[in-house]
């Protein structure tokens, strides 16, 4: 008997990777801020 995929567990990794992203892309664009805002003082 094959082994059936376990589905639940790859849309978990994929949920997590995109939340991985996301919160990457939201500290990134606060470090830009932070930068932004130091310079222009």
């Amino acid at each position: 008997m094959a082994k059936k995929p376990n589905y639940s567990w790859e849309k978990r990794q994929k949920e997590l990777a995109k939340k991985a992203k996301k919160e990457e892309k939201i500290k990134r664009k606060e470090a830009e801020k932070v930068q932004g805002s130091s310079e222009e003082e």
